[in-house]
């Protein structure tokens, strides 16, 4: 839609909340020694104090709360979408609202609740060293603060860092900020609208998976297609790894071992041969060569006896 100095925005925001939320990650699996399958967390809040608050912080960033960075870079991006249609601006705002949904259903299966895990793995958790823990309390604070960086006019008029900034790019490349303006009055309506909704489903969310045990009964129908994840890796195993791999089998057990290997072997097979047979007429007995001196004078007589003939 045009809202170029909205979409390095939100790229800025973006890696700090989306980069912290990554190696937050990294830390619970570091803290649970390998463990990824989130049915057997829980209950990690009181053993990872800093890596809880950080994800917490980040999930909020990522699904938009306020004041933190990716509550102002989406609501730039938001903004700019209803102004050219109001469609898209419904379709993000529903994406956004899926964001604070699994991002927070996440946190209450990670960090709340009862562990979910094995006796031995509660006794082996504890909170990540500094060289983990440090980088999380840094893109923790730059997740909190980056989003002052392009304040809405709404807000503080003229107060857009970023947008500053990126004039001179903007204005040399040819690109001109062609998003419609939209008052003060609807821009406040859309922050709010988009801020109330999002905290809805948070609390929501948090709400239904306060208590949440894992459930081995077989699904069916769309829950089974959304567990299997579309069945998009089942469908890429068909399409691409499987042929691939018949492919290479041929290339390895025709192409290479018969043929290519095939050559390779018969050249050596036959200097072998050949230097066996050679190998006989270096006997080492001086008699065997005298003879074969001799035969070889008397066919070069009659050879050219016939010849000059």
């Amino acid at each position: 839609v045009g809202s170029y100095v909205g979409a390095v925005f939100h790229v800025m925001t973006h890696a700090f909340f989306k980069a912290l939320l990554f190696l937050a990650a990294g830390s619970v699996i570091h803290a649970l020694h390998g463990v990824q399958d989130i049915r057997y967390m829980g209950g990690l809040k009181k053993y990872l104090p800093i890596t809880h608050i950080t994800f917490l912080i980040a999930c909020s960033a990522i699904a938009g709360v306020p004041p933190f960075a990716g509550f102002f870079s989406k609501d730039e991006i938001l903004a700019a979408l209803y102004a050219h249609n109001p469609i898209f601006y419904g379709i993000a705002l529903f994406g956004a609202l899926l964001t604070a949904f699994y991002m927070f259903r996440l946190y209450m299966l990670s960090f709340k609740g009862n562990f979910r895990g094995t006796e031995d793995q509660l006794k082996q958790i504890h909170e990540s060293p500094k060289s983990i823990t440090i980088p999380l309390v840094i893109l923790t604070v730059l997740s909190i603060v980056g989003g002052f960086l392009g304040l809405p006019n709404s807000f503080i008029p003229d107060m857009h860092v970023l947008e500053k900034f990126l004039v001179p790019i903007v204005e040399t490349s040819g690109i001109a900020h062609n998003t419609p303006s939209l008052s003060h009055s609807t821009e406040w309506i859309l922050m709010i609208t988009s801020v109330v909704l999002i905290i809805v489903v948070i609390v929501w969310t948090m709400r239904k998976f306060t208590i949440y045990q894992p459930n081995n009964k077989p699904t069916k129908g769309l829950a089974k297609l959304l567990e299997n994840k579309w069945y998009v890796d089942e469908l890429y195993n068909t399409i691409m790894v499987k042929p691939l791999q018949a492919t290479a089998v041929f290339c390895k057990n025709i192409i290479e071992r018969s043929f290519i290997d095939g050559i390779v072997n018969g050249v050596g097979k036959l200097l072998q041969y050949s230097s066996r047979q050679i190998r006989l007429l270096q006997s080492g007995q001086i008699a065997n060569y005298l003879l074969l001196m001799v035969i070889s004078i008397i066919g070069l007589f009659l050879f050219l006896f016939f010849k000059l003939k």
